[in-house]
């Protein structure tokens, strides 16, 4: 492998694994189940469209849900990380990360030079493995990124 196709895999996005998996299966048997009611339903005497309607409702907001949990995400790039959380979405540039480390929680945190702590949902404990070696990438892309770091040494900075 070239040094820039090892730079381009170091570049790669982060993606939990597990979490993505289970909750796309989620979202399928949600709006299966849906389909199969109405179907079910639909031809039955006295049967309600309200009824239907707030199912519909129900399960678009929790196939929204589960979809926001699946496509969590970490994207680096030469100039910082975007951070795609359930509900949040930050855009980092590398001097603002001090560390990376697995917190209490069960993902990865980065401290940041105003004192803050960022929870990074795409790295999961639960990723095992995987996930130690996601850890491990994204502190070395930090250190890479630190003033007179891996970038400035090869001249690339």
């Amino acid at each position: 492998m070239s040094e820039r196709e090892g730079a381009e895999d170091l570049y790669a996005p982060f993606r939990p694994r597990a979490t993505r998996w289970v909750s796309l299966g989620i979202i399928v048997w949600v709006l299966g189940g849906y389909l199969v009611f109405v179907v079910l339903t639909v031809r039955l005497p006295g049967s309600q469209l309200l009824l239907h309607l707030t199912a519909g409702v129900l399960a678009a907001a929790v196939a929204l849900f589960l979809w926001l949990h699946a496509s969590v995400a970490a994207i680096p790039d030469q100039q910082g990380l975007l951070v795609r959380n359930v509900l949040r979405r930050q855009r980092l540039a590398w001097e603002q990360i001090v560390s990376v480390r697995f917190g209490e929680r069960d993902w990865v945190q980065l401290d940041l030079t105003d004192g803050t702590v960022l929870a990074v949902m795409a790295i999961q404990r639960v990723d095992g493995e995987h996930a130690r070696v996601a850890s491990r990438r994204l502190a070395a892309l930090v250190a890479r990124h630190e003033p007179g770091g891996m970038d400035a040494r090869d001249g690339s900075r």
